[in-house]
């Protein structure tokens, strides 16, 4: 037991720059605390407590803002960023070293018993509101957009966006989000063909710095071919505000 929460505290570190201390994490995040009652509610549930495995999520529930229902399958490393209005169906499954954000529901699509809920491959992550429905799979490695609506499986490895969602499979579209990850500004929630001009911009933004990114990197590859060194010259070429991407689609 100690083991795995040895792990979960960890795994806030890994994900979570605002993480300080281990008590900080064990205390103050209601993702830490919902997995840790979860697992109290599943042992009940899976030894025909059921009434008390409820009644244990639903305490979780109270406390946290996180619904898991007792009967869902939850992997090693689970992190619930924020977590406020997660909910996590009885036939959903979560394998390794998965990631939520705040107010991602895995639901179901039928009132018909059995498989139902989704299946989470290891190391998916799931935008903030992004809604996955029915007895589908989300491939390893997999990233749901924000606010997206998915009803089919993701390959593993790709990007869903929009609603209904789609795969993100393109080649400047892989380069755009390529970008905005370096720049600690993920766009991924905005599809490109909204009518949003701001989402537009953004995106052009993103491009123009993917073409220019590409053409320093033809130029310096000249410049090294005759002997020039510009390292030191460069050492702070790319220092970026992510901040200001975010501020002005607040």
């Amino acid at each position: 037991m100690f083991s795995r929460l040895r792990e979960d505290i960890r795994s806030v570190f890994d994900r979570d720059p605002a993480a300080r201390t281990a008590w900080e994490v064990l205390t103050c995040y209601p993702g830490v605390h919902a997995i840790i009652l979860h697992r109290l509610a599943q042992w009940l549930w899976r030894h025909q407590l059921r009434w008390f495995g409820r009644a244990v999520s639903h305490l979780a529930r109270f406390l946290t803002g996180i619904e898991i229902h007792p009967g869902a399958t939850i992997g090693r490393r689970f992190f619930i960023d924020h977590g406020m209005g997660v909910v996590i169906g009885e036939t959903a499954v979560v394998a390794d070293d998965v990631t939520l954000y705040h107010g991602v529901t895995l639901g179901g699509t039928s009132w018909v018993k059995g498989k139902r809920h989704p299946t989470l491959e290891d190391g998916v992550v799931i935008g903030a509101g992004a809604k996955i429905l029915g007895p589908i799979t989300i491939g390893a490695r997999a990233k749901v957009g924000s606010n997206a609506v998915v009803v089919k499986d993701v390959p593993p490895g790709t990007t869903a966006v929009g609603n209904p969602a789609r795969i993100i499979d393109t080649e400047q579209a892989v380069k755009r989000e390529e970008k905005a990850g370096q720049m600690g500004f993920s766009a991924y929630a905005l599809a490109g063909n909204q009518d949003d001009p701001l989402a537009k911009a953004i995106h052009g933004l993103l491009d123009h710095a993917v073409e220019t990114d590409r053409r320093i990197e033809a130029l310096l590859k000249k410049l090294e071919g005759t002997g020039v060194c510009l390292e030191d010259e460069l050492a702070t070429a790319d220092k970026f505000d992510p901040k200001y991407l975010s501020k002005i689609v607040d």
